[in-house]
């Protein structure tokens, strides 16, 4: 019941976005997803006090959930190939290799700017600059991973206020960014650059033309076509659970990598997609359907992100930490801009959108922003924002600068100098495998259309 309780306000929620969407014309021309809108509602309605059936840890266990699922439904996809969006296993590889790293150096880097503002404003408020070792657990992991070690160091609530200022800052700036991209011509997935009245409206008329939902692949007096994709999520789901289990058998990184259930949803979704390929059945799953049940989880994932972060009033210690947000954010989008130009693939622009939401959110943020410039998520994007926490693994090294600092160990100043330390060797691994290059498009320009080494072509 309590979880039905969450889904139902979940949609209402979704409902009184899309309303918001359609009707007010400002958010209507930024073209805000209405999942983000609803979400914001949602936050504010979960911590009014009003709703006293269901708290946070439920949408917790939803999040986790759905993000599971999300990236089960996109290995059971196949992206359509096409010139313009096809991609090779090295373009993938590639692409997750970049954002990942791009990840590790922002891991690395937030925490040594945030502690540094605590040092030099923080004493003015009565706040310690340990405080700021938890800017990375919000920023780049999210509100669950905040929650987490913000109780380590006694300060939760400053880990998940970090994380909700995270989640606004990533959309007040992403919406944009994406919709600057559409407008651009940059964002390649996308047939026009003018922005048409259903894309701004954000649903048809009875006489616009539409979009097919997929083919039937099942008669329905057997088993309805959603019904047998859905039982094939639930398999994929259940091999998940046994695949991170043996996983978790790997002496020494077992443990860790075990955690990770997504990926090994995605791999299922990619075994079971390729058994169902040998044994001749893989026209039973509609890819264009099974891309509407991505997006469907999706929907959900990013409002449930949003109620699922509690938040309390930190008197003045909301001043230092806003300062923190908000140079962070700014370092992160540069970041993000400079290295999204530079990964060498036709996707580019689609990777420094998904690469900035999930480093300022979670990879589901990542992820509603990449769809809005990429809305059937035709490009590798979203399977390289699933595959990049596979180098991200290499950041443990910050995790345990920041556990050593914060428990005393390690003084703040040679911390601060070990925080930067694997800086170096990260740009150092980027430009080995050539995920550092020159610009594959620019802000500035309008209309181009280059990759790599190749020059620029105009776009028609």
């Amino acid at each position: 019941m309590t979880f039905m309780i969450a889904f139902g306000l979940a949609s209402v929620m979704l409902a009184i976005g899309l309303i918001i969407r359609s009707k007010v014309g400002f958010i209507r021309r930024m073209l805000v997803p209405t999942s983000v809108i609803a979400g914001i509602i949602g936050f504010f309605v979960m911590n009014s006090g009003m709703v006293t059936a269901v708290d946070a840890g439920m949408y917790i266990q939803i999040v986790t959930l759905l993000f599971t699922v999300t990236f089960i439904s996109i290995g059971l996809t196949s992206n359509p190939k096409s010139k313009s969006t096809a991609s090779s296993g090295r373009d993938v590889a590639k692409g997750s290799l970049g954002m990942g790293f791009t990840w590790n150096i922002l891991y690395a880097l937030t925490p040594f700017v945030a502690v540094v503002i605590l040092l030099a404003i923080g004493g003015i408020f009565g706040m310690d600059a340990v405080y700021g070792l938890l800017i990375p657990f919000a920023f780049t992991q999210g509100p669950g991973q905040a929650a987490t070690y913000g109780a380590i160091m006694d300060a939760a609530t400053v880990g998940v206020t970090f994380a909700a200022l995270g989640f606004v800052l990533c959309f007040l700036i992403g919406v944009p960014l994406a919709r600057y991209g559409i407008k651009k011509g940059l964002a390649k997935s996308m047939a026009s650059r003018k922005i048409e009245k259903p894309v701004e409206r954000g649903y048809y008329t009875k006489d616009e033309e539409r979009e097919s939902l997929g083919d039937e692949t099942m008669y329905s007096g057997n088993i309805d076509t959603m019904s047998f994709h859905f039982a094939v999520i639930g398999i994929c789901f259940l091999l998940a659970i046994g695949l991170a289990e043996l996983a978790s058998m790997i002496p020494g990184i077992g443990p860790t990598i075990s955690g990770m259930l997504f990926i090994y949803g995605m791999i299922a979704g990619y075994l079971v997609k390729y058994v169902m390929r040998k044994l001749g059945i893989e026209h039973f799953l509609d890819n264009k359907f099974q891309s509407k049940i991505t997006g469907w989880s999706t929907d959900y994932l990013i409002v449930a992100s949003f109620m699922s972060v509690t938040f309390s009033v930190i008197g003045n210690w909301i001043v230092p930490i806003l300062v923190i947000s908000v140079v962070v954010t700014l370092i992160s989008l540069a970041i993000c801009l400079y290295f999204g130009q530079r990964y060498g693939g036709k996707n580019d622009y689609e990777r420094t959108i998904g690469i900035y939401g999930t480093s300022t959110g979670t990879v589901p943020s990542g992820i509603a922003l990449v769809r809005i410039v990429d809305p059937s998520l035709r490009t590798s994007t979203s399977v390289e924002l699933g595959l990049m926490n596979i180098p991200m693994m290499i950041s443990n090294v910050t995790f345990a600068t920041i556990m050593l600092i914060a428990s005393g160990v390690l003084s703040m100043p040679l911390g601060l100098l070990l925080l930067l330390a694997p800086i170096p060797v990260y740009l150092i691994v980027m430009r080995v495998f050539k995920v550092w290059g020159p610009k594959t498009y620019d802000l500035k320009e309008d209309d181009t259309a280059y990759v790599g080494d190749m020059e620029s072509v105009p776009s028609k």
